[in-house]
């Protein structure tokens, strides 16, 4: 089930009428019925398109929690400090293999579904490129949607436990939920056990400031997603999707396409977040923030502490620091970077251009590590600040640029389309197709053009209104219960739009 359609819309308020009611029972009924109630309606939330494959969720809960569970028992020894020096030696080995087992379970599972056929067809190209032969697998899986979202969430959990960071969790209904909890299940934010199972186990008050905030979360992630992602998508679409029909591929209408697709990645990824935090925050659930405005970043690095924090913050703790972060020799910090943007692409999606598109923010990144203290110095004998206001909108513009660059190889189809794209930007030819064909290609036309200029204004208003307090709150109010007036209509017309056109689409991280 998606956000942006029909059933969504009948089940959501379906959901609040259930949840609300077991509130209104004796707590020790209610918080009973609450849990049961949530759970099952996320079931049915994700079962809804897919319902099969709430096999693999269920196995992975339920291996996640059993081992988490007997790795919290072993901690517990250990920590009494009466097992004699052998016995403690052996309880850290089970507690290694009790987490190797969570690991390699709800990986495989990942791997298997995500990630093996990519692989065999890798390796037969390269034994087939040898050899003369032609290798093909015939074998179409079906990747099961939020996958790489709920694995991670329940890894975070299973290696916190192990840390000893957090208590594991012994009530299976409770961390079924935390696993499945439907706002966030299919594309984030990736939760951590610490802020999201507490709020599960516990009534949480639910004020009028929670649901108003909630209902402009889901208002201006809709408006995000119909009014603006989806309007932008026909025009990179028409470019991306269409490669083969052109006798020349335009070099302007790739540029364009791709700075379109990095507003139109934004609206649709974190007008998916809003719809999720709006959601979860109506019944008292505060998810954590998962974008703050990333096209401002100065640098790639503070992008994506912007950017999918949860993502972001996942690999840090995860991966990059038990690596050995930034806290060893330059090379190796260096590797670690790398090393981590590598597998940030391959968690994107089984596919050589998410691969090149990690591999490209790592050079990025360890580029930028390399350069900081000569650019550091050439700013100082300039007697200039990197955080003024001109330098600072330089850095902006340029880290803009880097990312929407990168944003060229994530939007590819595949590697055969990214080296068309690659070479319509150096081929003189494509620069001399005509603008007005190219606006035709991009089949840019008058209603749909209206809407997205207008829809992109009162995004930027939206954006700096909720962004800045200046105003007095009385004025701001006011103003802000006008916008929203105004985004309503947009979303009314935006998909009455697209809808008399066929031109609706899915998130694009449900492919994630």
């Amino acid at each position: 089930m998606t956000f942006n359609s029909i059933p969504f819309l009948i089940f959501y308020p379906c959901v609040l009428l259930g949840y609300f009611g077991s509130r209104r029972l004796p707590e020790r009924i209610g918080a009973q019925v609450r849990w049961i109630f949530l759970l099952l309606a996320s079931y049915f939330f994700y079962m809804y398109t897919q319902p099969a494959l709430i096999v693999l969720i269920l196995f992975t809960t339920v291996v996640s929690w059993v081992s988490s569970l007997l790795i919290e028992r072993l901690n517990g020894r250990i920590a009494a400090g009466d097992l004699p020096d052998g016995e403690v030696k052996r309880a850290k080995r089970k507690k290694k293999l009790y987490l190797t087992l969570t690991l390699v379970t709800s990986l495989g599972v990942l791997f298997f579904f995500k990630y093996f056929v990519f692989i065999c067809e890798t390796v037969f190209g390269i034994v087939g490129h040898f050899t003369g032969a032609a290798y093909k697998i015939n074998l179409n899986l079906i990747l099961p949607v939020g996958i790489s979202f709920y694995t991670f969430q329940t890894l975070s959990y299973a290696i916190d436990v192990y840390r000893g960071s957090i208590r594991a969790e012994r009530h299976f209904g409770y961390y079924a939920l935390f696993v499945s909890f439907f706002p966030q299940l299919v594309a984030g934010p990736i939760e951590r056990p610490a802020n999201l199972l507490p709020q599960l186990r516990t009534r949480l008050p639910v004020s009028r400031e929670d649901v108003g905030f909630g209902l402009r979360k889901m208002m201006l992630g809709f408006f995000k997603k119909i009014a603006v992602a989806d309007l932008l998508s026909v025009y990179v679409n028409s470019i991306y999707n269409n490669l083969d029909g052109f006798e020349t591929v335009p070099a302007l209408g790739v540029v364009l396409a791709t700075l379109l697709f990095a507003v139109q990645i934004y609206c649709d990824f974190s007008g998916y977040t809003d719809i999720a935090i709006g959601c979860a925050r109506i019944m008292g659930i505060r998810l954590m923030k998962n974008f703050d405005h990333p096209y401002t970043a100065k640098t790639i690095r503070e992008f994506w502490g912007r950017w999918h924090i949860s993502l972001s913050t996942w690999f840090r703790d995860y991966l990059y620091i038990p690596l050995g972060g930034s806290r060893c020799a330059k090379w190796r910090h260096l590797i670690n970077v790398a090393i981590v943007f590598l597998v940030s692409g391959l968690w994107h999606g089984a596919a050589w251009t998410f691969v090149i598109w990690g591999a490209l923010h790592a050079l990025y990144q360890v580029i930028g590590i390399l350069t900081l203290g000569p650019r550091n110095r050439l700013l100082s004998k300039m007697k200039l600040s990197p955080d003024g206001r001109v330098v600072g909108a330089l850095r902006t513009f340029n880290t803009f640029l880097l990312v929407d660059f990168a944003w060229l190889f994530f939007r590819a189809n595949s590697t055969s389309d990214l080296t068309k794209l690659l070479s319509s930007l150096v081929s003189p030819a494509s620069w001399k197709v005509p603008i007005q064909n190219v606006f035709s290609m991009m089949e840019l036309t008058a209603p749909g053009v209206l809407l997205t200029v207008l829809s992109l204004v009162l995004l930027v208003f939206l954006d700096r209104l909720i962004r800045h307090h200046d105003e007095p709150a009385g004025n701001r109010a006011f103003v802000l219960r006008g916008a929203f007036v105004a985004v309503t209509w947009m979303i009314v017309f935006a998909w009455m739009y697209l809808s008399a056109n066929d031109l609706t689409s899915t998130f694009i991280y449900f492919q994630f």
